[in-house]
C-alpha cells in the first residue's frame, strides 16, 4: 500500500480538502501509528469537519506521545472552544503557551476567554510582543519551542548578519545557546544586548537565569536586586529576587518576600508552593505542610504540592486528600506534569497505609508517564561510561598527577541517589570544621563546557580534551570551582559537594582537585534501585523511570567505580548504608578517619544539627538513625520480579 507523505497531506489541508486529507492521515497512521505530524493533521481535519470526539481522540494520543508539543494543546483548545466548553478550552490554551510561548492564537484566545486580570495582562503583552516581532524572529521563536534548534540557529544568525544590533535577535540566539548548553555563549550575548538596551527587563530576566544556571549566584542576586529596584511593584521581579535569595541561602529574606507576594496575589498556587519549599529546606516542617496545602486549595489539579507533601517522607495523607487525588487523576484533561506528580504522591500515600499493591500501581503509572516524556538513551550513557574508562588509564592518570589546585577543602559525596548520602552529609556537616552545602552542579557544568557543542554523530571532546590542558589550565578549573562554590560555605575549612552524578567524573575531579576527598555511598542493590524508582526527581536522573534503564545504569555505575578504585587506589572511601544503620558509631569513626578529622560528639547526634537541607531526605536526616526503610522493598517483592531479573542478569 502506498504511504502518503506528510507534505501531500499538508497541501490538501491548505486547500481545504479536509475529507481527503483525513483519509490520507489514516492511511499513514496505519503504517506509522505514532507519527506526531499525522496525528496533529488528522485532528485539524476532524475539527474542520466537526468530528470533535475524533479530534480529541487523535490529540489525546498525540499529547501522550509528545507531552511538550504545544500545538497539540492549542488544537485541543480550538476543539473545546468549538464545542462550547470554554473552561476546557482555556485550560488547554494555557497549557499550550506554557510549552510554546510563540503560539499567537493561544494568547489571543486566553485574552478573550480568561476572567483573571493577570492572565489577560500576560496574554495581551505576549500578543503585542509576537505581533511586533520581525517575521524571521517569529519563526525562530517557533522553531526553538518545537525543538528545531539547528533551523532556529541558522535563521537567527542570518537575521543578525543583516541586523547586528537587534537585541531581540541576540536574546533568541542566547536562548538557542542555552538549549545547546553553551551557557558561556548565552551569557556573552545577553551581556552585549544589555549594553545596547540596559532598560530591557526581559533581557535582564534571561541574564539572571543564565547567571543562575552558570552557578554565578552572587552575580544573579545582584542583578535581581537591580531589577527589583527598577520595577519595585512588578511581582515577577520580586519573585525573581526571592528565588535568587533562596539560591544563595538567604532563606529568611526569601520567605518574607514569598509571603509578601502571596499577600498581593492570593490566587497564584505557585507562590505557596515555593514558600513551602523554603520552609522545608530550613526545617520548618509544619509551615511547609501548611503552605503546600494552601497551594492545593488554590488549585486542586496542581500536582506539584501533592508530591511535595509526599516528598517530605514524614507526611501522612488523610483519606479525603487521597480521594481528592484519585478524583483529579481520573480527569481526562490533566497535563503530563500534574499526572506524574499525582501518581508518585499516591504511590507514597498508599505506601504509608501499607497498601503496597495500590502503591506500586501508582508508582508504576507515574514512572511510565515520566519515562515517555523524557529523552533518555541508555546507550549514550553506557558510551559515556566507556569513554571515562578508556581515557583514564593508569598512564594517563600518572600524566595528570599534580597538575590541579592542591587545596584540600572539598569533600565529594557521590554515587547513586537514595543511598544515604544526605545522612552522611548531615553527619559530616555536624562537625565544626565542615560546611554542608547542597548538590552542587559545578563539576557537571565544567563537563559541558569542556565538551563544547556536541551534535549527534560527532565525537565527544571530553574527557580526551583534558590531555591538551596545561597544568595552569587544570589548576584554574580547581581554583574556579573553589571560588564559585564559596557562596554556599559558612567559613569552615572543609565543605561538602553532594552531587551524586559526580561519580561519572571522578577522573576530572582528581585532575583539577587532586587532594579532594571522595566518598561513594552504597546500598543493597534491590533496595537502592527500587528506592530510585519510587522517587520523582526535580531534575536529572532520567535513568530512574524504568527498571531496564535503572539496571543498566546501576551496572554501569559499579563497573565505573571499580575502574576508579583501580586507577586511584586507596583514595576513595566506600560507605555502605546498611553498615551505617547497623553499626553507626563504628562506621562514623571510619568515615572521620578517612577525612582525617577527630570525631566530635555532635556528629553522633547529627539529627540535632540545625541547617538548610535541600534534598528529598531533608526531614529524615532530622531524626536519629533507625531501621525504617532498610528493607522496605520486601513489601513490594511480588511486583519486583522484572527488576530482580535484570539486576541478576547484570551481576
Amino acid at each position: 500500500m502506498h504511504i502518503p507523505e506528510i507534505s501531500s497531506i499538508q497541501k490538501q489541508v491548505q486547500q481545504g480538502r479536509f475529507t481527503v486529507a483525513l483519509t490520507l492521515c489514516k492511511q499513514l497512521l496505519e503504517s506509522r501509528p505514532e507519527d506526531s505530524e499525522a496525528l496533529y493533521l488528522a485532528a485539524v481535519c476532524c475539527r474542520y469537519l466537526e468530528l470533535y470526539p475524533k479530534a480529541i481522540g487523535f490529540l489525546t494520543q498525540l499529547v501522550q506521545l509528545s507531552p511538550s508539543y504545544g500545538r497539540a494543546y492549542q488544537e485541543l483548545g480550538h476543539v473545546y472552544r468549538a464545542t462550547g466548553d470554554k473552561q476546557q478550552a482555556l485550560e488547554n490554551y494555557l497549557l499550550a503557551v506554557k510549552r510554546n510561548p510563540s503560539l499567537h492564537a493561544s494568547w489571543q484566545a486566553i485574552s478573550e476567554l480568561s476572567d483573571k486580570d493577570d492572565e489577560q495582562s500576560t496574554a495581551r503583552h505576549n500578543t503585542d510582543y509576537l505581533q511586533g516581532l520581525p517575521k524571521a524572529l517569529a519563526s525562530v521563536l517557533s522553531f526553538i519551542y518545537e525543538d528545531k534548534l539547528e533551523k532556529a540557529e541558522k535563521l537567527c544568525r542570518h537575521f543578525l548578519l543583516q541586523h547586528p544590533k537587534d537585541t531581540e535577535g541576540m536574546r533568541l540566539l542566547a536562548k538557542i545557546a542555552e538549549k545547546h548548553h553553551v551557557l558561556d555563549d548565552a551569557e556573552f550575548l545577553l551581556e552585549t544586548a544589555l549594553q545596547l538596551a540596559p532598560d530591557n527587563h526581559w533581557l535582564q530576566f534571561d541574564y539572571i537565569n543564565i547567571l543562575h544556571h552558570r552557578q554565578k549566584f552572587e552575580s544573579a542576586y545582584v542583578q535581581a536586586i537591580q531589577l527589583s529596584e527598577r520595577l519595585p511593584q512588578d511581582n515577577a521581579c520580586q519573585l525573581t529576587l526571592a528565588n535568587q535569595e533562596a539560591a544563595i541561602g538567604k532563606y529568611d529574606e526569601a520567605i518574607e518576600r514569598y509571603r509578601a507576594l502571596i499577600a498581593k496575589d492570593k490566587s497564584n498556587a505557585l507562590l505557596p508552593l515555593l514558600l513551602g519549599h523554603a520552609y522545608k529546606t530550613v526545617g520548618r516542617q509544619q509551615e511547609a505542610i501548611d503552605s503546600y496545602l494552601s497551594a492545593i486549595n488554590l488549585n486542586q489539579a496542581f500536582g506539584d504540592p501533592y508530591w511535595s507533601l509526599a516528598n517530605l517522607k514524614t507526611f501522612s495523607f488523610p483519606e479525603e486528600l487521597i480521594e481528592q487525588m484519585l478524583s483529579v487523576v481520573a480527569r481526562a484533561a490533566n497535563n503530563i506534569e500534574d499526572l506524574v506528580h499525582l501518581h508518585f504522591a499516591l504511590g507514597k500515600a498508599f505506601e504509608n497505609r501499607q497498601a503496597y499493591e495500590s502503591s506500586f500501581e501508582h508508582y508504576q503509572l507515574g514512572n511510565k508517564i515520566k519515562h515517555g516524556a523524557i529523552k533518555y538513551d541508555s546507550e549514550v550513557m553506557a558510551n559515556n561510561f566507556a569513554l571515562q574508562k578508556k581515557f583514564f588509564t593508569p598512564t594517563q592518570v600518572s600524566a595528570l598527577h599534580g597538575m590541579g589546585e592542591q587545596a584540600q577543602d572539598p569533600i565529594f559525596i557521590l554515587g547513586l541517589p537514595r543511598t544515604g548520602s544526605t545522612l552522611v552529609e548531615q553527619i559530616l556537616s555536624s562537625h565544626s570544621q565542615i560546611d554542608g552545602t547542597l548538590e552542587l552542579p559545578n563539576i557537571l557544568a565544567y563537563v559541558q563546557e569542556l565538551n563544547g557543542r556536541k551534535f549527534k554523530h560527532t565525537d565527544a571532546r571530553y574527557p580526551k580534551i583534558l590531555a591538551e590542558l596545561s597544568a595552569e589550565e587544570m589548576a584554574h578549573f580547581g581554583q574556579r570551582y573553589l571560588k564559585e562554590t564559596r557562596i554556599h560555605r559558612k567559613g569552615a575549612p572543609y565543605f561538602i559537594d553532594k552531587m551524586p552524578n559526580n561519580f561519572r567524573h571522578i577522573g576530572l575531579i582528581k585532575a583539577i582537585l587532586p587532594n579532594a576527598k571522595i566518598i561513594d555511598t552504597r546500598r543493597d542493590p534491590l533496595s537502592c534501585c527500587f528506592s530510585v524508582y519510587k522517587q520523582l526527581f526535580a531534575e536529572g536522573q532520567e535513568f530512574s523511570y524504568s527498571f531496564d534503564d535503572i539496571a543498566k545504569y546501576y551496572q554501569g555505575y559499579l563497573d565505573l567505580m571499580a575502574h576508579w578504585h583501580q586507577v586511584y587506589p586507596q583514595q576513595i572511601l566506600t560507605l555502605n548504608y546498611e553498615s551505617l544503620v547497623a553499626s553507626p558509631t563504628e562506621t562514623i569513626t571510619r568515615l572521620f578517619d578517612y577525612i582525617d578529622l577527630p570525631l566530635e560528639p555532635a556528629c553522633l547526634e547529627f539529627y540535632k544539627t540545625k541547617r538548610a537541607v535541600r534534598t528529598a531526605s531533608s526531614e529524615q536526616v532530622r531524626q536519629p538513625i533507625n531501621q525504617t526503610g532498610v528493607e522496605l522493598w520486601k513489601h513490594y517483592e511480588p511486583y519486583l520480579g522484572e527488576l530482580k531479573a535484570k539486576l541478576a542478569h547484570r551481576e
